[in-house]
Order: C-alpha cells, then structure tokens, then sequence
C-alpha cells in the first residue's frame, strides 16, 4: 500500500524524512508510569488517533525519526518511549530488579498508555518494540486498535528456546550466545558502540547509514541501566535468568503462546540479517484477527528507519479501518 493523501502537511513530513540525519525527536516529555519514569516524544494533534511506537536492540527513539512527522502529517498522535534501559527513562526505585524480560516490556508500553491517558492505540514495533506490541495485543487486546510487528508474532516460547535453528540461523545469533557469559557482559559495558555498530552493518546490509545516524542513537545507550537490561533480556529468553517476580503472571500467560485477536499488518524485510524473510504462514495460526503479512523489498532489521513510508503506511490501514 502506498499513500494517497495529498496536501502541504504530508509533502512537508515526506520530505523531512529524508532531511540530513542530524535531525531528533525534540523536545521530549518524562512521565512516571508503572516502575518506570519514561522519557518519550509526542507529535500529532492530542484528540487524535494514538499510535504507539517501540523501538529495538540496539536502536532508540530515532529508529522513526521519519516515521513520527509522515503519521502525524496524517492526524495521528504519535508516541515514542524510551524502552526501559535506554536514554532518559530510569527506573524510579533503586531496588527494582533490571529485568528485559518480555512481560515487562510489555507491561511497560500499557503503564505508558496509562499514565498518559490512552485508551486504545495502534501498538506497533520491530525487535523488542515489536515484542512488546505483541504482548500488548496478545494479554490486553481490549487497549490494542491494531498491530504492525515487523518479524510476525514476537512473544517468546522460552519452554523451546533451546531447540537448535539451522547452523545459518545459529551464525546470526553470535550475540545473543556471546551475553550468556559474564565476559560478554564485560563485553556489552566496555564496547557497547562497537557491538551495535557490527549488528546495524549485519542486520541492514543496504542501509548505508552515516557515523552522525549511528551516535544521535548509541547516547541512548549510555543510560545507566543498559547493560544490566540488555544481559537479562537475552538470559531470561533462554530460560538461564529468573524474572522479575511481580510479572510472574504475565509470563505464565505468554508461555501459552497466546493468540493475537486485533486486527494486525506484519512486515519483513527482505534483506534481514537476523529474521529472514518469509511468507508469514508459519506464524499464521497465532493471529486470529484479520491479518495481513507483507514483505518489504531491501529493508533490513530496522525496517521503520530503513522504509519509513511502508512503516507508516501500514500504520495509516489499521487507523483507517477503525469504525468511527
């Protein structure tokens, strides 16, 4: 689908998103919600059409720094937090266990629609965004207008995480092996950048992007909690970390690989690094909503940067087939 609004405010949005890759999300608004004070970004008339965007490991914010102004442009109100870890969102209390756990992400994105006054929004993200769309959708269906997930259904069936994928798939996965370790914690805290900037070049091969691209999002990862979130994040997936007890329901539910009722439009990108492409099928029996799947020609993992306008355009479907 490809748009088909017209006028000065769409023209102006499609053209910033391709401006000079210094440009930020400013200025940005902090708000306690849940165990979290979340720093975000808001655009977009406020008795608008909400949508929630989630970014990814290792991005921020700026992974719709195109994206944000092309739905805004549109009349939606758009949202972009920080995730837990990353930027300016700390957790409030000292002592609250820095989990990445997928229940907790989850659960955040629902704080945040909370906290702000969000009834229902399109929930939609790539990598851990994407995850925890997909959990807002699966456990709390009745707050979800729809769902962009690029990579399909995202939440984790860790009771199968160590079945082995196919050498090829193994091979991408290096990282994910490499923070089972303490030195790969060492690893994360010393050379952060370093590690993030090897995954963007495998993950995107035809996104060229530039040294300003790349640090405007590492800053985020300077946040005081990053490593300790990400390190668990990608234990706790694996079964080798315990989770944050006070989503210990949360995660009973996900483990039963719940189903996905809202209506929901699920990208690839056809030059993935580390979710090949496919034709959505294997995942189709977790989506009983009314459910699309597309592929998006030489996007790669951070498909909202890379193809902002088919992002934002799958976005723009959900919100137009909402009644009223």
């Amino acid at each position: 689908m490809e748009f088909t609004l017209t006028g000065k405010a769409f023209a102006e949005a499609k053209g910033a998103a391709r401006a000079p890759s210094s440009r930020r999300l400013q200025p940005l608004r902090q708000i306690d919600a849940g165990v979290l004070s979340i720093a975000y970004y808001e655009a977009g008339p406020a008795e608008a059409p909400v949508v929630m965007l989630m970014h990814g490991f290792p991005y921020d914010i700026h992974s719709y720094v195109d994206v944000a102004p092309l739905l805004a442009a549109q009349g939606c109100r758009v949202i972009v937090p920080y995730l837990r870890g990353y930027g300016p969102t700390r957790f409030r209390d000292p002592a609250t266990p820095r989990s990445g756990e997928q229940a907790a992400i989850g659960a955040d994105l629902i704080a945040l629609m909370d906290a702000i006054g969000v009834r229902r929004a399109v929930v939609a993200g790539y990598d851990w965004g994407g995850r925890a769309a997909c959990v807002a959708a699966a456990l709390w269906p009745e707050r979800c207008v729809g769902l962009v997930a690029v990579n399909s259904y995202l939440v984790q069936d860790i009771a199968r995480a160590m079945a082995p994928s196919r050498p090829e798939r193994e091979v991408a996965l290096w990282y994910q092996y490499y923070f089972q370790l303490e030195r790969g914690r060492a690893g994360v805290a010393a050379n952060r950048r370093e590690i993030a900037r090897i995954l963007w070049k495998q993950w995107s091969p035809n996104w060229h992007f530039d040294d300003a691209t790349f640090e405007r999002t590492a800053a985020a990862f300077d946040n005081p909690d990053f490593v300790d979130v990400v390190i668990h994040s990608y234990r706790h997936r694996f079964g080798l970390a315990d989770g944050d007890p006070q989503y210990a329901e949360l995660q009973r539910k996900l483990a039963a690989q719940p189903v996905i009722s809202v209506p929901a439009i699920t990208l690839d990108g056809d030059a993935d690094g580390i979710a090949p492409a496919n034709d959505g099928r294997a995942s189709a029996a977790r989506f009983t909503g009314r459910r699309t799947h597309r592929v998006v020609p030489r996007a790669g993992h951070n498909l909202p940067q890379e193809e902002p306008e088919a992002f934002a355009a799958a976005v723009m479907e959900l919100i137009r087939a909402e009644p009223g």
